[in-house]
């Protein structure tokens, strides 16, 4: 693990043994504020509620098994192999209760029924699991699936039209992780259609009185224990959105828009933290404004899995305290329509664990890093057979390519220049990956290689971006998609 060893935080590994230790012995009312048995400057609980519970559940469990574990002040940077064993156990159960089912349960929603069609539902699982980016996060940096897995159970009930379901999970998994909110305006968006088109002086007004109520609900009792004081709701919120400490909260090594510019110009240098919040909302409500009006006007569940992408990388390149794990939040859902388009969705996979490389370096995870992205291509192309898909049609950009009059030409020789254009890429990445793991740095830049993966990294993300939202507003299956939803 990141840390490991390594005084005076140990890394992610200790962080989640640290809530452990917190909230088994400490009163809920002190879990989020500092005082001498909680300081907050060391590992203090920065998640919502629901991470907190999930800790108390585990330290539970710990204290059967040896109380050592979780002892407060004393067990601070506790290292052991049956400890290691536990606590990998606990991911290990978190994957198999919720993250894993709903990524099965999803790829048998597709609703595919010949033989052939099993057979890539299979693949479609298969490359999901084997997504390298979620793996080596999940087992270098310790982090449990939780809120991704109950995301992925929100979409699946959407997908079966039980919007109330739905609805529950999403709140589980915001309330588990606030970063969950990259994907709240996709789900807002589509539900909200749903009711439109349903009417909203008919049953578009009930269904959307039944999802403001479950949502209300769902919050209160995640909530509960910290709404007897406003003041304990306030310092919540401020645990989980500190909002003073600018664009740069972790490192300048992230892979948006904002620390890639940041080599031109140093912005925190030059840019108060209230004019950073401020301009980065702006930019990013502006850039996934066209996605989410299109989704609120033509809902269907096609077009709800693109935005949840789009909306996602939108977050991810524009929005405050991005950290380089947050690319995760985006990748997710690109596997979820690996099987739509499953040259970009492989190609954007590589990217989203390349991006994350000078995080997996320090972790040691060079080789895990390459193993897992060479198994993860190689199903992939073995599976969806991408190199064959990579024409207009394949991509779904047929419809944009039909509006250019006197420019669909162009298109003709498309194929080529995306495969080439991917290897390219692939052969960049490869490259300043060995650079990055054998060659030192000039004395004069140190950061070069993390630099280099981020700006790198970044570039590719802004084409996706524009990718993705072409696929979106240029999507004539969405108007073919309204019968079903009415």
């Amino acid at each position: 693990f990141l840390g490991a060893g390594k005084p005076p935080m140990y890394g992610d590994y200790e962080a989640q043994r640290h809530w452990q230790e917190i909230t088994y012995n400490l009163p809920i009312r002190q879990w989020y504020f500092n005082t001498s048995d909680n300081n907050l400057l060391y590992w203090g609980l920065d998640y919502p509620p629901l991470t907190a519970y999930h800790s108390f559940l585990c330290a539970y469990i710990a204290k059967l098994i040896n109380p050592d574990w979780i002892a407060l002040h004393t067990s601070r940077g506790y290292e052991s192999q049956p400890h290691k064993l536990f606590m990998r156990t606990t991911v290990f159960v978190a994957d198999l209760l919720v993250y894993i089912p709903a990524v099965i349960f999803y790829c048998f929603s597709l609703k595919e029924t010949s033989t052939k069609k099993k057979a890539s539902i299979c693949c479609v699982a298969l490359c999901i699991l084997l997504y390298p980016g979620l793996i080596l996060i999940d087992h270098g940096h310790f982090q449990y699936p939780l809120s991704l897995g109950f995301a992925l159970w929100g979409v699946l009930c959407l997908s079966y039209d039980w919007d109330l379901l739905g609805s529950v999970a999403f709140c589980l998994a915001l309330n588990y992780k606030q970063m969950e909110l990259y994907h709240s305006l996709p789900f807002f968006c589509y539900l909200l259609g749903k009711c439109f088109k349903k009417g909203l002086k008919g049953k578009g007004l009930v269904l959307l009185t039944k999802i403001a109520g479950t949502v209300v609900v769902s919050f209160a009792v995640c909530w509960l224990p910290f709404c007897t004081d406003m003041a304990q709701i306030m310092q919540v919120l401020r645990r989980l959105f500190p909002i003073d400490r600018g664009f740069f909260p972790f490192q300048d090594k992230v892979a948006n828009i904002w620390c890639s510019l940041s080599v031109l110009i140093k912005i925190k240098n030059i840019v108060s933290p209230q004019t950073q919040l401020k301009l980065s909302f702006a930019v990013t409500f502006l850039s996934l404004l066209p996605t989410c009006i299109k989704l609120t006007v033509q809902p269907s569940l096609r077009g709800f899995k693109f935005a949840l992408v789009s909306c996602a990388l939108s977050f991810f390149l524009f929005s405050f305290q991005v950290h380089e794990k947050s690319i995760l939040l985006v990748s997710v859902p690109v596997c979820l329509i690996i099987n739509e388009i499953p040259f970009m969705a492989t190609w954007f996979s590589l990217v989203s664990t390349f991006s994350m490389l000078p995080l997996l370096l320090k972790d040691g995870l060079l080789l895990p890093y390459a193993v897992t992205m060479l198994a993860f291509l190689s199903v992939c192309a073995a599976s969806f057979s991408i190199f064959e898909k990579t024409s207009a049609e394949d991509l779904q950009l047929k419809p944009f390519s039909l509006s250019l009059k006197g420019y669909g030409s162009w298109f003709k020789s498309f194929p080529k220049i995306v495969r080439s254009l991917f290897l390219l890429s692939v052969t960049l990445m490869g490259a300043l990956s060995l650079a990055s793991a054998a060659v030192p740095p000039p004395q004069r830049l140190p950061d070069l290689f993390p630099l280099s993966v981020s700006v790198i990294s970044c570039l590719h993300f802004l084409l996706f971006l524009v990718y993705f939202n072409v696929v979106i507003l240029w999507d004539s299956k969405n108007s073919r998609s309204q019968k079903k939803i009415s």
